[in-house]
């Protein structure tokens, strides 16, 4: 299935009926993860990649590796971690440029210039690269990102490792056998309770708009929020994030 049937793809629509007017407008995903330079797992360097991926082509054909733009190579001495944002910094510039003013593009079928604009629809990477994407720090009893602080993880007691074992049932149907079921789960418990509510962008934002004090980069080393691990996981007030999570900006990441 195309992402074009899914349900993201249809709500940017109904919110951004003025982008469909003009067809050649572009829907991306950017993808980054880390990989290990000439299969050297030894190499002291942290190596990045962020690329780009069309979706205004056909399904067979956008996913294949020549119509995949590598944006930037990041790479340093050590893990990159949240100092992400210092090498994505303009390269969200830009895509905030092209959301909102476009730019000048050559059609060569037509051969006519017109004004091109292009939303970023997704980010596509693994669990340990969402962390530094989202800064959401994916550690500990907060680590969900979908449940944050309403989550129901608990600690191991013999080696005080967190689990989240238990905490699937609350996602299924409440008329679900699963829930009622005493033997096979948490033991002599019958799950209550129903998922937790998702966040829309304009609660997000807010939310990362809390925490401003902290200036990411090298050079501040590693800070803070007051209640990290305790009533959320934000570890910085992410430019990535509020560059693009208000609703009347740019579709939900």
């Amino acid at each position: 299935m195309h992402p074009f049937d899914g349900e993201a793809w249809k709500h940017f629509n109904s919110v951004h009926p003025q982008f469909l007017l003009e067809t050649r407008n572009m829907h991306l995903g950017l993808c980054t993860n880390k990989f290990n330079l000439f299969r050297s797992f030894a190499a002291p360097y942290s190596y990045w990649s962020v690329i780009f991926i069309a979706y205004n082509l056909p399904l067979r054909m956008c996913m294949r590796l020549k119509f995949m733009f590598l944006s930037m190579v990041i790479h340093n001495p050590n893990s990159l971690d949240q100092n992400i944002d210092v090498f994505l910094q303009s390269l969200i510039d830009e895509l905030k440029q092209l959301w909102s003013s476009g730019t000048l593009d050559y059609d060569v079928f037509r051969k006519q210039n017109f004004l091109i604009k292009e939303t970023l629809m997704w980010t596509i990477n693994d669990f340990l690269a969402y962390k530094m994407v989202s800064s959401w720090r994916i550690h500990g009893k907060l680590a969900c990102p979908y449940c944050m602080e309403n989550n129901k993880a608990f600690t191991l007691t013999n080696n005080g490792k967190t689990s989240f074992f238990y905490c699937h049932q609350r996602f299924l149907p409440t008329d679900h056998r699963f829930k009622k079921n005493r033997n096979d789960f948490f033991v002599g418990r019958v799950e209550r309770d129903v998922a937790p509510l998702s966040f829309s962008s304009e609660e997000l934002y807010n939310m990362v708009s809390e925490y401003d004090d902290i200036v990411f980069g090298f050079q501040f080393g590693k800070q803070k929020f007051l209640g990290f691990g305790l009533i959320h996981n934000w570890v910085n007030a992410k430019y990535f994030l509020r560059a693009f999570l208000l609703e009347d900006q740019s579709p939900p990441l």
